[in-house]
């Protein structure tokens, strides 16, 4: 019971206290630039999830079995990037054949998930804050698992959220001077802004 108690709170902190995008921001380049449609941006959030969760699966053991029994400690980074790479070019493939037209609409920024620093972030993140030689290899997994897990739905939560708004700022009369990218980023400021109201209700 604790273990489930301890997997849901990770879960809601990836979501709202610990959201990689509006708390950590890290991801802002796809934020910003696949949030202009609803469709879209769910599109490249069911991506992120998906290389998220099995980014985490495959580097999590390869971290505790190989570059920390080897004592390679400092290869981590390259290491992750490439397993990133990897799965980002099968998602990519899969979208190519199965959905095409979500394939086209994403564009440039499906690739772009490989540099995209959410998911190489919470790939480095999980493994230290869920060290298999604190929670032993097993319960560590799981946590880290959860970990990605609940941070992609933070991130689809932070891109349908942002998606809204900027639907909504098509109708707004924007002074001159700010339209284009500098309202966008203010308008992003006060999404991040809104999530501080949940500082402290779930927090890991």
């Amino acid at each position: 019971m604790n273990m489930l108690r301890m997997v849901v709170t990770i879960i809601l902190a990836g979501i709202l206290t610990n959201n990689y995008v509006l708390s950590k921001f890290l991801g802002i380049c796809p934020f910003l630039g696949v949030s202009k449609k609803l469709d879209t941006a769910m599109g490249m959030s069911a991506a992120v999830i998906f290389v998220m969760v099995l980014s985490t699966a495959v580097t999590y053991p390869i971290q505790r079995f190989v570059l920390e029994a080897l004592g390679l400690e400092y290869l981590q980074t390259i290491v992750f990037i490439l397993i990133i790479a990897a799965l980002v070019q099968l998602v990519e493939i899969v979208l190519k054949k199965y959905i095409p037209a979500l394939h086209a609409s994403l564009g440039v920024y499906l690739p772009l998930i490989t540099t995209n620093c959410a998911v190489l972030g919470c790939a480095i993140l999980v493994t230290e804050d869920y060290s298999s030689a604190v929670y032993g290899f097993g319960e560590g997994y799981l946590y880290a698992l959860s970990c990605a897990f609940g941070s992609g739905l933070g991130f689809l939560v932070a891109m349908a959220i942002f998606a809204g708004v900027r639907k909504r700022m098509e109708f707004c009369d924007i002074p001159e001077t700010l339209k284009g990218l500098p309202i966008t980023l203010v308008a992003a400021s006060l999404v991040a802004m809104s999530f501080l109201g949940f500082a402290g209700v779930v927090h890991m």
